[in-house]
Formats: structure tokens, sequence, C-alpha cells
């Protein structure tokens, strides 16, 4: 399967804004990538530790954080997916449940390195099979 859409987790796109793998995904495929707000909001609230940790000027990491080619949500757009969301990662981490819940809503596979994510009953693509399914397309 090779998606055309993908519903993204929070530190798939902290993985991006800091020349990681994930970064190849956003540089050279056609993906439509979906963010959850809530992730999203997670995402500026690391950027500073982030920049600090890989020895990246702010500037740098917030301008690519402004210009990754993203779709976000709102809550509103998976609210009746979310209790469940919560329910079935109460052991885990309950921060995927948003992309996780987002996901179900769309109807779109998660790209999380998470493995956790791969037993909620839906296709999740770790950073590097998404790569390869991608490369295989073009």
């Amino acid at each position: 399967m090779v998606p055309e859409e993908v519903v993204a987790d929070a530190n798939v796109i902290l993985s991006a804004l800091i020349g990681k793998g994930a970064n190849k995904i956003f540089s050279e495929f056609v993906l439509r990538i979906h963010v959850a707000e809530f992730n999203a909001r997670e995402v500026e609230e690391y950027l500073p530790k982030m920049a600090e940790k890989y020895k990246l000027p702010m500037e740098l990491v917030q301008l690519q954080w402004r210009i990754l080619p993203i779709i976000m949500h709102t809550p509103s757009r998976y609210t009746r997916y979310y209790k469940k969301a919560v329910k079935d990662l109460m052991e885990r981490d309950p921060e995927d449940a948003h992309a996780l819940a987002l996901a179900r809503a769309l109807g779109l596979p998660l790209w999380s390195n998470d493995h956790h994510l791969e037993k909620m009953g839906l296709p999740v693509f770790t950073t590097a099979k998404l790569i390869r399914i991608l490369e295989g397309r073009k």
C-alpha cells in the first residue's frame, strides 16, 4: 500500500525539523501530511529544546517549522474518536491519542516511530518504512 496521505505525530515532525530522515519525506516526496493541532503545539513547545540539543539556530528551526507543508486539524475534526484513542493508549502514551484519533477520523494511516501504535487497528508507517515505500513509487 502506497499512501497518498498520512497523519503524523509530533516526534516525526520534530525529527524532520532537525534534518533527520523524516526530512526526506517532506523534501523529496509528494505526500499530504495531516497533523492534529495538539501535536502541532507540542512541536512548537519543543522547538527551543531541539535547537539547543542539536546546536541549530532557533530562527532556522522556526523557519523550517513555518514552511512545512502540513494540514492542521482542530480537535473538532476528531472529537468523536478521541475518548477511545485515550482509552486505547491509557497504559502507553496518552499524548499520542490526538494523532490516533485524527487518523481514525480521516481514515488514514499514521506516520510514527512509536511501535505501540501498531496494535491500534490502522496502518502505521515508521519513517524508514515510509521512505522505502515512497522510493518504490518513484
